[in-house]
């Protein structure tokens, strides 16, 4: 009889873009999946929603976090002008995560015959590990959901490690988002690992203890070679389409450049406005897609170090492992090429939307405005980007009070709106 294994990960969080991201899978938002063909969209009505989460999961961290972020704002009133930073921009630069994925799950045919009241009452199991053994109360989690849509029932469960912290500078208590708070290091989670075992087994589940150090995710070579090469091969059809929409956007760009931001208002043709969407499309496909490339990274180096430790090792498994560390180069190096590609183009978008929004008509205005909202909502922009974008125009108050610019932002107004005129870079 083959045995079936507890299994307990903690993966981190570390900014807002990879929390929006997590969210829109783990909440099952896309109509389908080609990444993953794993997942049946047509079974998510099944999904077990353990604690709800009805808004998207940035808006749900924000609900969460408020009195942080009040704090946070209150403290730049007082800030130096070189140090003072958004809400967003500390918590997206900080080495700490914003968030916490907790995975629970077991090898498949543990799950074999359960109903899916059987996997509820599980999954209750694992909540008690989160809230009695990790010590997360229910106010910090933000979302816990049983997928029943894939080949392996699993729990992701994702936390706020939000704490106060003595702080020894300014002798006061304040918040901040610490996960060492709960899993400390990799001992300590061995250890909890332990714990999560002892737990399902108390309550009378026929079940191992994961081996210690392992990763239960690992692909053989064969395997990763082919999710290697379709990585490869789907980053070309992504850059080739960028490159598309670029090229597109820039001819239209052309046709219409006698006539742009020359005068004192101008006239966006709409396939010209079309075009530049389909740029931001393109782009936001890239940004969706970072997170794959950046688990593949991961995987591919933990499987060559695995395997180049082991001194059974034949001579045909070395040379797949080099190639496959020369191919890991080659992907990496086309990520950073792509990074850097998409910041780019989002600045060159930045300026055209605050031309748009000094110099266009009302109805360009508006469509504008629509455009900077979702981007705001998405997190291609963040906070400082919509404040140097709407700044000083007519629709400053509007974008204001959606992006919830604090005041000490809104209070620069004047020296921001003394610049001259020609300085439109937000690049500056």
């Amino acid at each position: 009889m083959s045995l079936n294994y507890a299994i307990f990960r903690s993966e981190p969080i570390y900014t807002l873009q990879d929390l929006a991201q997590i969210g829109s899978h783990n909440k099952r938002e896309k109509k389908a999946y080609n990444s993953n063909p794993n997942i049946k969209i047509q079974l998510a009505k099944n999904n077990i929603e353990l604690v709800p989460l009805t808004d998207k999961y940035v808006k749900g961290f924000y609900n969460l976090t408020e009195e942080y972020r009040k704090e946070h704002d209150e403290r730049m009133k007082t800030e130096r002008e070189d140090r003072k930073k958004t809400f967003n921009q500390m918590l997206n630069k900080s080495k700490s995560v914003v968030a916490d994925e907790l995975l629970f799950t077991a090898t498949h045919n543990f799950f074999n015959n359960m109903t899916k009241d059987d996997i509820k009452n599980w999954a209750d199991t694992c909540m008690e590990f989160v809230y009695e053994d990790l010590g997360y109360t229910k106010d910090q989690v933000l979302h816990a959901t049983v997928h029943l849509d894939e080949e392996t029932p699993h729990l992701h469960c994702v936390v706020v490690p939000l704490v106060k912290k003595y702080d020894k500078r300014t002798n006061t208590e304040r918040f901040t988002i610490s996960k060492k708070q709960y899993i400390k290091d990799k001992v300590h989670l061995s250890e909890l690992q332990d714990k999560y075992y002892k737990r399902l087994t108390d309550k009378g589940y026929d079940l191992e203890r994961g081996i210690k150090g392992s990763n239960a995710q690992h692909q053989n070579v064969k395997e990763l070679k082919k999710t290697t090469k379709y990585y490869e091969n789907k980053v070309s059809a992504l850059d080739k389409k960028l490159d598309n929409a670029i090229n597109n956007f820039e001819s239209k760009m052309q046709t219409t450049k006698n006539i742009l931001f020359a005068k004192e208002y101008v006239k966006v043709k709409k396939d010209t406005f079309d075009s530049m969407n389909k740029v931001i499309t393109e782009s936001k496909k890239i940004m969706e897609f970072q997170p794959k490339l950046d688990d593949l990274f991961s995987e591919v180096n933990e499987f060559t170090k695995s395997h180049k430790s082991l001194e059974t090792e034949n001579k045909k498994l070395q040379k797949e492992v080099k190639a496959l560390i020369t191919k890991n180069k080659s992907l990496s190096d086309e990520n950073n090429k792509l990074k850097n590609y998409i910041d780019t183009i989002l600045m060159v978008i930045k300026n055209f939307f605050r031309k748009v929004l000094q110099y266009g008509n009302e109805i360009i205005k508006a469509e504008t405005v629509f455009e900077i909202k979702k981007c705001y909502d998405n997190n291609q922009f963040d906070m400082e980007d919509v404040f140097k974008i709407s700044k000083g125009t007519s629709k400053e108050d509007e974008i204001f009070d959606y992006a919830n610019i604090p005041d000490y932002l809104r209070s620069s107004k004047k020296n921001y709106d003394h610049r001259k005129k020609k300085d439109n870079d937000l690049s500056r």
